[in-house]
């Protein structure tokens, strides 16, 4: 239960006609105040001001970026409460809301249209690395079942890219935090969400080899084709470690280990895939087992890549 002067402060703080319809917008997805200036068609420096009363009462939560920011909803306490308590209670026929939500999907659809010129740039590399594995659909099923039909509370996706495991796996987390270094792949996550209305997931960008503990404590990690990018996949793996909870698992999708010169030279792989040996030494020095290894080979014989997935398990 919350004291009476948080209350107060609470009500206050949403007790406001621009604030009000913030937390409405901030339910359909995360926004950066870019985007709702262009949505509330208010200056930046009026925003900014309501956002920060609303953040400074815990009813929204805000995650820099650099020079940006992006705003959300509370995860959780007593503003987290009182603001779905409000969302419930607002009439999406009222004018003004039906506004707002016209120019929000505007606004997304501007979002889109800047991903798919992205896509359009390196859909060439893309498409050739699909074809020297197995179809991402088998891999997807596989994560999805490694999490064994529960509904964990925090899942973290490092190396989110479009995001792409936050959808798959929505049914399986109350919330989810996916982490890139890429604003354009950012970009993308956040309109694939939102056209899923997946609104208990957000996105941030950050470094995933200098992680922030204070993100977690996750009961899940994911981290699907991403080791192959680092010199030393067992330091990412011990950051990733620091991340869960007592009991926590870190379930990881990668290539495993190939001679595709190329992919070093042309695509950045740091590491031509990883071996069962490294993954289980890599898992004694964090105390952690590795409890499920599947393999998915691919159809083209030795011109191909065989994709693994491992679960790992704290055994603490």
């Amino acid at each position: 239960m919350a004291e009476l002067g948080t209350l107060v402060g609470l009500l206050k703080a949403a007790g406001e006609g621009t604030r009000l319809r913030l937390l409405a917008l901030l339910a359909d997805g995360d926004h950066s105040v870019k985007d709702l200036t262009e949505i509330l068609r208010q200056s930046q420096p009026r925003v900014s001001r309501h956002l920060k009363l609303l953040a400074d009462a815990g009813l929204v939560r805000r995650n820099a970026e650099g020079a940006w920011a992006y705003y959300g909803l509370a995860p959780d306490g007593d503003g987290a409460a009182l603001g779905r308590w409000l969302i419930e209670r607002v009439d999406d026929g009222d004018p003004e809301r039906k506004r707002d939500c016209e120019r929000q999907h505007a606004v997304r659809a501007n979002q889109q249209a800047q991903a798919a010129q992205y896509f359009a740039k390196v859909a060439g590399s893309w498409d050739l690395l699909k074809t020297l594995h197995v179809p991402e659909s088998a891999v997807e099923a596989a994560v999805a079942g490694a999490l064994e039909g529960r509904v964990v509370d925090l899942l973290i996706d490092l190396g989110t890219g479009t995001g792409r495991m936050l959808d798959v796996l929505a049914a399986s987390y109350r919330r989810a935090i996916g982490i890139d270094a890429s604003r354009e792949m950012l970009a993308v996550a956040r309109a694939r969400l939102a056209n899923a209305g997946i609104g208990q997931a957000q996105v941030r960008l950050g470094d995933i080899a200098a992680l922030d503990a204070a993100i977690g404590p996750a009961d899940v990690v994911v981290i699907h084709q991403v080791l192959h990018y680092f010199d030393d996949p067992g330091r990412m793996l011990a950051q990733a470690r620091r991340l869960l909870k007592p009991g926590g698992q870190i379930v990881i999708v990668d290539f495993a280990p190939h001679t595709l010169e190329f992919l070093r030279t042309e695509h950045a792989h740091r590491r031509l895939g990883l071996s069962r040996t490294q993954m289980e030494g890599w898992a004694g020095a964090m105390r952690m087992d590795v409890d499920l290894v599947r393999e998915f080979p691919s159809d083209n014989g030795e011109s191909g890549l065989t994709v693994c997935l491992w679960r790992l398990s704290d055994k603490t």
